[in-house]
């Protein structure tokens, strides 16, 4: 069995006393891709450093977080734009719309969103979206922008069914991590609604631990707890999500793979 870990953040300090481990234990649990989404400038550095330390399991993207677009965005999107003219990248990513601790650079964030995204589809790349408290906003921005050159995920996804719906609409997936083992996250029930040629599946590590973690350091190892809950919810084995996520994650990922070759 094989799994895919679409979105996590294994280069961050919060794995220094025991990164190796930590991924030796996720490999042991048949997890064995794991994809880097970008923050900033300053986050570059350690990412590559795991991509050079694991080059057959991690795979890095570029981008600009929205958290990090503030008065300085267009030096950090030149930043962005030089290494993905320099080396290859597994998407355009994380991008997007985050309005939950500051509406202050909404303007800054979409116009870095729709350069970003300008970008992927110039070079053949799939988008990692990323937001919160903003998911109609950014729905409508990809609805706004979306042709057959633009692909992508919408990560940590937590909407509604409508949600889910407009955004399988589009030709992009949902990308399901922690919140799903939630007890009253409603996630369970907009899950059950829809079908899993759309899911991809993720762990945001070290963030949003799924139970019985929830509120410790979570790992791409704990992938495999979100597909033990996808599977009872839709009445399959573990196996078979195994099997339909990972073919959807190297479905998505493969347009920036072919882009490069």
């Amino acid at each position: 069995m094989r799994l895919v870990d679409t979105h996590a953040h294994l280069y961050l300090g919060q794995f220094d006393a025991d990164r190796d481990e930590m991924i030796q234990r996720a490999i042991e649990k048949g997890v064995d891709k794991f994809f880097l989404p970008n923050i900033d400038s300053a986050s570059i550095e350690g990412m590559l450093a795991l991509e050079e330390a694991y080059p057959e399991h991690c795979f890095p993207m570029m981008g600009l977080h929205p958290c990090s677009v503030r008065e300085n965005f267009e030096e950090e999107l030149a930043i962005v734009r030089q290494w993905l003219d320099e080396r290859p990248f597994s998407a355009v990513g994380e991008i997007g719309i985050d309005l939950y601790w500051d509406k202050a650079y909404f303007e800054q964030q979409k116009e870095a969103f729709l350069v970003q995204a300008a970008w992927a589809k110039e070079l053949g790349m799939p988008i990692v979206i990323h937001t919160r408290e903003a998911i109609d906003i950014t729905i409508d921005l990809v609805e706004s922008i979306k042709d057959e050159r633009l692909q992508g995920v919408f990560h940590c996804f937590s909407g509604s069914p409508e949600q889910a719906r407009r955004i399988l609409g589009l030709g992009f997936y949902l990308g399901i991590g922690g919140v799903l083992t939630f007890k009253n996250s409603g996630l369970d029930k907009v899950m059950a609604s829809i079908g899993l040629e759309g899911v991809v599946l993720e762990t945001d590590a070290p963030y949003l631990a799924p139970v019985p973690y929830r509120g410790q350091r979570n790992e791409s190892a704990y992938v495999y707890l979100v597909a033990e809950k996808l599977a009872r919810i839709k009445e399959l084995s573990v196996e078979e999500v195994a099997e339909a996520t990972t073919r959807n994650a190297e479905a998505l990922f493969s347009k920036a793979a072919r882009a490069a070759s």
